[in-house]
């Protein structure tokens, strides 16, 4: 084979289309898991970077990082309730009242805080809760994504 017919099909090869992995039927796509993971990311840096700069006691930091954690947290088990529920995988009454009971404790303990919250003006207590709110979106986002990537895996 002459040195040009080889540079020819090396050209070809280089034109024809890269295999892609093969998404496997009901899981999220790349570009939705990272837009999830990046609302999460995005998410609770802002807030901590907010908690960081802010002129408020080291104790009031404190409360609004708990309220957070206990968000995030209550955000995924009522995912994961709901979703275990509806898969008809047995979850007790109490454990499913009190993961709604627990996230929404945690939107009315940031509500209440932010509230009476003296030394925050207006725009930083709509910085917070914007901040929190995506953040426990972007974790139930994820968490759903966890288990279809999971589910749609077991599949095959």
């Amino acid at each position: 084979m002459s040195i040009e017919n080889e540079v020819l099909l090396e050209k070809e090869k280089q034109n024809e289309p890269k295999e892609k992995l093969q998404r496997k039927e009901g899981e999220p796509t790349s570009a939705f898991k990272g837009a999830s993971w990046a609302a999460l990311f995005v998410g609770i840096v802002a807030y901590l970077i907010g908690l960081y700069n802010a002129s408020m006691q080291l104790n009031e930091k404190g409360y609004y990082f708990a309220v957070l954690v206990f968000g995030l947290y209550s955000a995924v088990s009522l995912q994961k309730a709901v979703r275990d529920k509806d898969e008809g995988i047995p979850v007790t009454n109490i454990y499913y009242g009190i993961s709604w009971i627990a996230l929404i404790v945690s939107i009315l303990l940031m509500a209440i805080g932010l509230y009476n919250a003296g030394s925050i003006v207006l725009s930083e207590k709509g910085f917070y809760g914007m901040a929190f709110v995506l953040s426990i979106f972007a974790a139930i986002t994820i968490q759903k994504n966890i288990r279809d990537t999971q589910k749609a895996r077991e599949r095959d």
